[in-house]
């Protein structure tokens, strides 16, 4: 079992920057594919970003590319998104999940999730 606790979600201006958080709780948490995820208001979830277990590769949704950037610190037990020039469309609950296959985008193959942080972008 593997608990993921997000923070570092909040309230920012169009342009402005936040720095998600995601703590594991488990000490194999190198072994963890991990990614985030957004979801917005009547819409799908939708991936926004995901990294090796080794920080390796990396995929990032198109529409967060060059803005976003997804990182970890496997002494940590944290991953991390960077995200930059804020648009109101990134506003969603952003969640983080780890997988035990190798990493992907696919929402299905993602074995634990944290219970999410707010993101809101305002205009």
């Amino acid at each position: 079992q593997v608990q993921l606790v997000e923070s570092g979600g909040g309230l920012v201006q169009a342009g402005g920057s936040l720095r998600l958080s995601c703590a594991a709780s488990r000490r194999t948490f190198s072994r963890y594919a991990m990614a985030w995820f957004r979801q917005a208001p009547g819409k799908e979830r939708e991936s926004v970003a995901a990294i090796s277990w080794s920080g390796g590769t990396t995929y990032y949704a198109d529409s967060v590319k060059g803005r976003f950037n997804i990182s970890r610190d496997n002494a940590k037990k944290t991953v991390y998104l960077q995200m930059n020039s804020l648009k109101p469309e990134d506003t969603a609950v952003y969640y983080c999940a780890a997988s035990d296959h190798e990493v992907t985008t696919t929402a299905i193959l993602y074995n634990y999730w944290g219970q999410g942080t707010q993101v809101t972008v305002s205009s």
